[in-house]
């Protein structure tokens, strides 16, 4: 207890202090008509947002994507005090909103039963720019990555002397044509923030039972394994990458540029999730963009996970390493032939004709704004 007693008055004070500093900022803007207010983070920033609302007569909007007290019950444990004081916040001072929005409908059963909220949902869609990327542009991509990341590199001579090679795609200078290479590797891609939420040891797991099944003799493609995002953990898993001696799997953990991430997406075969909701409630923005893109995924089961990843419809479900490694072996089994089930989960999400966010939100938020005007 007297160890956590320095660290909460330390907490409590940076909370003060952060919510004078936010109050004052507020106050000097321009009366706005509503405020809109992403949670998490909520501490202090809906407190702040509320009274700065008194103060203007405006309204207060909360968009609910989780609940904060969840993600500190990560690092902290259920029952630490500064979790157990984030939750009575993010309760007490979430019903003096005017309007809730959600990412998911567990979410909204969930703010309506514990917290007495009433929420609309709202789900996240992808930005425009979210799209397939034309094959002249990901040749380009990957010409710009082959600079710094050894998988990008070609893996063999190009029998035209006129011709600029990637690990994946082929220009004839003289033309300007641009094709796939043949035997090229599949690409994996996956996005992260490095945190605890989501275990990377489960795909380098999924991986090494994929590598095993080469050896053995199975008809499947190479890998490059792209995990893009900086975070706590990168180093730690670098680490575990770094110690694994694959011979037909490569891996690389880039930062990209923000206009490099969608064109990445919109030219990978097979995107992977591995995040797990600290609440269960919210669903990973990484695969709103990925489908975005038309890009299939394996993403690891929790609860509400279904309300975005249909199962054998637009991606695939897996609750273990061992059950991703038979899903990969799968999907790339006579890759790139037979595409199968992956160029089925690619026309389907074509065909979905999904959603983008600003659509999203006329459709949703508006006539809320308007009825209550």
């Amino acid at each position: 207890c007297f160890a956590v007693g320095p660290k909460l008055f330390q907490y409590v004070i940076k909370v003060i202090v952060q919510a004078m500093q936010l109050l004052y900022a507020m106050l000097k803007m321009d009366q706005p008509s509503y405020i809109i207010l992403q949670n998490p983070p909520g501490l202090p920033s809906i407190a702040v947002a509320w009274v700065a609302c008194l103060f203007w007569r405006s309204k207060l909007i909360i968009d609910w994507h989780n609940y904060g007290y969840t993600i500190m019950s990560l690092s902290h444990g259920k029952n630490h005090p500064l979790v157990q004081i984030a939750k009575w916040y993010e309760k007490l001072f979430g019903r003096l909103s005017d309007y809730n929005l959600c990412v998911t409908n567990a979410m909204k059963e969930d703010l309506w039963v514990n917290c007495n909220i009433k929420a609309i949902t709202l789900y996240d869609k992808p930005a425009s720019y979210f799209k397939e990327t034309p094959l002249e542009l990901q040749h380009q991509l990957y010409m710009k990555l082959a600079k710094d990341y050894e998988p990008f590199k070609p893996r063999t001579e190009s029998v035209s002397s006129n011709a600029e090679m990637s690990a994946f795609t082929e220009r004839d200078q003289k033309s300007g044509h641009v094709i796939k290479t043949k035997g090229r590797p599949a690409l994996l891609i996956s996005s992260t923030s490095w945190t605890e939420d989501e275990d990377f040891s489960v795909l380098l797991k999924a991986l090494e039972g994929y590598e095993r099944c080469i050896s053995e003799g199975v008809k499947l493609p190479s890998l490059v394994c792209v995990i893009t995002g900086k975070g706590p953990l990168k180093d730690y898993y670098n680490g575990l990458i770094s110690k694994l001696h694959f011979k037909h799997i490569q891996i690389c953990t880039p930062w990209l540029e923000a206009e490099d991430y969608p064109l990445l997406l919109g030219s990978a075969d097979l995107g992977v999730c591995l995040h797990k909701s600290s609440s269960g409630l919210d669903l990973p923005m990484k695969v709103v963009d990925m489908f975005g893109c038309c890009l299939p995924v394996c993403a690891i089961y929790f609860e509400c996970l279904h309300e975005l990843v249909k199962h054998n419809e637009n991606g695939l479900i897996f609750r273990d390493s061992n059950e991703l490694a038979e899903q990969l072996k799968m999907l790339f089994l006579g890759f790139p032939t037979l595409e199968g089930k992956l160029h089925n989960f690619r026309k389907n999400l074509r065909a979905s004709k999904q959603l983008r966010w600003d659509e999203s939100w006329d459709q949703t938020v508006l006539p809320l704004l308007k009825q209550n005007e």
